[in-house]
């Protein structure tokens, strides 16, 4: 038996105690008294579940939020790359015809920029911007 339903069980035996001391005159009193803690002890059960169900559910999310997400894929990469290759033609094209070889550079250089960025985003470590500052990289040379 748990401790609360000892308690809950020794809230009852005083509870007809008095009863008998204090004769029938009081017995919705008394019963309205007991029903009372009993709701009380509910309540804090309840109370307790839906805090400990919040907490759980709270610890997935915080979980899913540090996992990878889904569009994270190697379609999303793709595509992507698809995409600034795509673009590229055109832009190759714009450049070179308006500003010759400077324009052209600049166009190819902000088409490896955007994808450097996107590299970097879906892989944090790969371009060494995981490191924290003051740790060493693998080959011993500190930052």
């Amino acid at each position: 038996m748990d401790a609360r339903d000892t308690d809950l069980k020794k809230e009852l035996d005083a509870t007809l105690q008095a009863r008998r001391e204090l004769g029938e005159e009081y017995d919705s009193a008394l019963v309205e008294s007991f029903l009372e803690k009993v709701d009380q002890r509910i309540d804090g059960a309840v109370e307790r579940r839906v805090r400990r169900q919040f907490a759980e559910q709270q610890m997935v999310v915080a979980r899913d939020s540090r996992s990878p997400k889904a569009t994270d894929s190697w379609g999303e990469r793709f595509g992507f790359g698809i995409v600034s290759l795509v673009l590229a033609v055109p832009l190759s094209a714009i450049g070179g015809g308006v500003a010759e070889l400077p324009g052209l550079l600049v166009a190819w250089a902000g088409i490896v920029g955007v994808n450097v960025v996107q590299a970097a985003r879906l892989n944090p470590g790969l371009f060494g911007l995981g490191r924290r500052r003051g740790q060493t990289g693998d080959d011993g040379w500190q930052d």
